[in-house]
């Protein structure tokens, strides 16, 4: 059986990001396949190829850490992915942490995810700092090690 490759039109509100989490792939997989130089620019109307061209690579296996739920925040948790969380937003430029983190949940994750919500776009009660899917989605935390 031979596959084609799939393509899609993009809509009003969709982002590269939207899109590829649709299909399964990387946002940096869509721009190369579509020769899209800034990611953060595509139209409505625009249509793009969303899987490999031609159809013959399965899309990536994502190695991102899912998003826990907003209860997981809301306990206080201890984990490994606290400190996942905690490098991909110092790496963001997104740390108001005085001290190494932590595996524990703290104000100071808050804070710093506050200033991540903010710098994507989040404002008022959608950048208070605790996590939700499409922040979190957005800020590729790797999967902790089991």
């Amino acid at each position: 059986m031979t596959q084609t490759t799939q393509t899609y039109v993009v809509k009003s509100g969709d982002t590269l990001t939207s899109i590829a989490a649709h299909f399964h792939t990387t946002p940096e997989l869509l721009a190369k396949w579509n020769n899209i130089p800034n990611p953060n620019i595509i139209k409505v109307g625009q249509k793009l190829l969303v899987s490999a061209p031609g159809g013959s690579s399965p899309p990536p296996v994502s190695t991102n850490q899912p998003f826990p739920g907003k209860d997981f925040f809301n306990q206080a948790p201890q984990s490994p992915i606290i400190v996942a969380m905690d490098e991909r937003l110092i790496e963001e430029g997104c740390s108001k942490f005085t001290e190494p983190p932590d595996d524990r949940w703290s104000q100071e994750d808050r804070e710093s995810y506050a200033m991540w919500q903010q710098k994507i776009g989040f404002s008022g009660s959608d950048a208070d700092g605790m996590p939700g899917k499409i922040s979190w989605d957005r800020l590729r935390v790797p999967a902790a090690a089991p």
